[in-house]
């Protein structure tokens, strides 16, 4: 392994640590606090979403750096996939987010946003899955 390959994997590991994990506790402890109907704590989980969000691309993208010659091989083909599709799922969980905070926001009673939380525990639950999927995959696959 060359000294780039192995700059790129500790790029790959080090987005993998500090952006996936931050956004998956956000989006796990947003139920929580959407029946507690603590807006403020719900603003700042969403804003926690929203950036490790954007910075898990980075690991899709030092991945595909790194896997370039075996971008073929299944477990790579599998791992990306599921990697979209968690992603399509954090879109998901942060317009959910928004949505709450707006109906918190009001001062009417009647909408406690149980939809939202219901929606947003199984979307993360669902996520937090796949990412332990693919972490699988990348170790007990990656030769």
């Amino acid at each position: 392994m060359s000294f780039a390959d192995k700059v790129l994997l500790w790029l790959h590991i080090g987005f993998a640590i500090f952006a996936i994990g931050p956004v998956t506790a956000a989006t796990s402890f947003t139920p929580r606090y959407i029946r507690a109907r603590d807006v403020g704590v719900l603003r700042h989980l969403h804003r926690t979403t929203r950036i490790f969000g954007i910075l898990t691309l980075g690991v899709f993208l030092f991945g595909i750096a790194l896997g370039r010659v075996n971008l073929g091989k299944p477990y790579l083909s599998v791992s990306m996939t599921l990697f979209i599709v968690a992603a399509v799922l954090l879109v998901m969980i942060d317009r959910d987010q928004r949505t709450a905070i707006r109906v918190l926001s009001n001062e009417s009673q009647e909408d406690d946003a149980k939809v939202q939380t219901g929606r947003i525990a199984m979307l993360s639950g669902i996520t937090a899955l796949i990412w332990l999927v693919v972490l699988v995959l990348m170790v007990w696959f990656n030769p």
